[in-house]
Formats: structure tokens, sequence, C-alpha cells
């Protein structure tokens, strides 16, 4: 194909960081005005996920945690819609459990009943919510002294510009959507932070191999050379992404009930993570590189 047919990634730029910038402006005012649906990981109190192994309704099961005094949080799940999670804020006194799971049996067959319990205190809750802040930042700020390290500062800038995005987006649907935040949600969006990186390292390694060979004095020198590097690697950047999202896809569809928000936020990840790679990263750098060499022209005639 020749040059001229191909999609122009960074002539086009203004238009992806438009949509950028509007996917984190919705994405902040959602966390503004409501906030994430944290899971029982970053709350206190208990969560119960029965298995009855038949079809529930909400008729059915209010009056059971009604005549226990309590009302949680309720949401009918699995295959045939038998299993039932009921989060409660605070922690489920073992008479008040008894009585529950007792109603349950009574109601589907004790040899039918099985349960899951989870209980997590203040203390913990806050502990899992300040390790997770700390591992995101440190995580960020390893990938970013690696960049650096390897390539530029202006290279590391735009890849962690992007890798906020990818994050932030992934963040922003569940907040949307009120899906639940939990560890396995934080584990999803470590991964997803690994995976983008790793897919805008291989297009920055091409454009610092163009780089050598290339004489750059105007933007579209520098927004040619970013590119046909972009297009040198757009069929392995596709083939990687296309790959991980079949393997994610298939998890989310056929995997448990347990796993499925974290397939979720994978998917979700390396969608936003294969945009990000093409239509954010490669011409944050191109904007950045310009602004130097445009910097470097001006001080000469001063200089002289």
């Amino acid at each position: 194909m020749s040059s001229d047919r191909r999609i122009h990634f960074v002539r086009h730029r203004r238009i992806f960081f438009a949509i950028s910038i509007a996917l984190t402006l919705i994405g902040a005012l959602s966390l503004a005005l409501a906030g994430l649906n944290l899971g029982i990981d970053f709350q206190s109190g208990t969560s119960l996920d029965i298995t009855t192994g038949q079809r529930m309704t909400m008729e059915e099961l209010q009056p059971i945690f009604a005549e226990a005094g309590t009302h949680p949080a309720l949401t009918i799940g699995g295959d045939n819609s038998d299993r039932v999670s009921a989060r409660f804020p605070e922690a489920l006194e073992k008479d008040v459990r008894d009585q529950i799971l007792a109603a349950f049996r009574d109601k589907y067959g004790s040899d039918n009943v099985s349960v899951e319990e989870t209980t997590v205190d203040a203390e913990m809750a806050r502990e899992f919510g300040r390790n997770t802040i700390i591992y995101v930042g440190l995580a960020s700020l390893l990938i970013m002294g690696y960049v650096i390290a390897r390539f530029e500062w202006r290279f590391a800038v735009s890849g962690i510009i992007a890798l906020f995005l990818d994050a932030f987006m992934v963040v922003t649907i569940f907040s949307v959507f009120r899906l639940e935040v939990n560890l396995p949600f934080v584990a999803a969006v470590l991964t997803v932070i690994g995976y983008s990186i790793n897919d805008t390292i291989v297009i920055f390694d091409r454009i610092r191999e163009n780089l050598r060979f290339a004489k750059l004095k105007t933007f579209d020198d520098v927004s040619e050379l970013v590119n046909r590097s972009l297009w040198q690697t757009l069929t392995r950047t596709i083939n990687t992404g296309v790959s991980v999202l079949v393997v994610a896809i298939a998890l989310c569809v056929f995997g448990s009930e347990a796993i499925r928000l974290f397939s979720l936020a994978m998917i979700l990840g390396i969608v936003f993570g294969m945009y990000s790679s093409l239509f954010i990263a490669g011409q944050l750098w191109a904007v950045l590189k310009y602004r130097s060499l445009a910097r470097a022209r001006n001080k000469k005639p001063a200089a002289a």
C-alpha cells in the first residue's frame, strides 16, 4: 500500500486527543459524582455467595433476608440464576448467618445449598486500599524509569500519559456502569498496564530505529517518521491484541462468575491499550519532539 493511501495517524491526532480528553472528563465527572462501586475487599462487611442449584428470583430471596432482620444488596447470577451474592455493610453475626442459611436449606434442600463467606474488617479494607494505591503508583514509576533509561524523557512522558489513559478508561467504565471494584479488578488493571506499555515500547523502538536515518526539520518530517513507524508495527500490534482479546473474551463468556469482572476489565484494558498505542503515544511524542526542535532553532539566532 502506497504511503499516500494509508491512514495518517499523526495528521488526525487532534481528533484522537479530543476523544481521549472527552472520555477522561466523563470519567472524572462520574468518579466525582458517583465514585466507584467498591467490593467487599475495600469496604468492611460480609459477603455471602450462596448457590442453590435452582433458579431464584428477588421476590423469593428478599423475605428470607428480611426475616433475619437484614437488607443486603443482592445480585443474582450463575448460568441458571442459581447463585445469589449478598453484600452486608457490616460484619455478619454468626446467629444471623446461621438463620439465613437455615432458611435457604429449608427452601431449596440441604444437599443443594453451598455457601462462600468473606468477611473484611475496617482496618483490613483500609490496608487493601493503601496497598492498591502504592502498587499501582510504584508500577507506574518503575515503568517510567525503565522507559527513560532505555529511550528518552519524551518517550517516557508519552508512554505514561498513554498508560494512565488505559487504566483510567477501565476505571471509568466500571464507575459509569456501577460494576464492582475488587482485588481481581486491581490485578486486571496491573496486567493491562504491563501489556499496554509493552505494546507501546515496540512502537517506540521502531521510532527510535527510524530516527537514526531521519533528518527532522519540520513537523511534517516528524509526523511522517511516526506514521511510518506505526504502519511498520501495525500488524504486530493488531495480531497481539486480537490474540489476547480472544482469550479474555473466552474467559468472560465461558469462565465462572468469580472471574467475569476480571475478564471484562482485561477486555476493556486490551481495547484501550491498542487505542492508546496506535493513536496517542506516538502522536504525543511527535508533538514533544517538534517542540524541542523548534526551541533549538530559536536558540541559534539568539546565540548568534
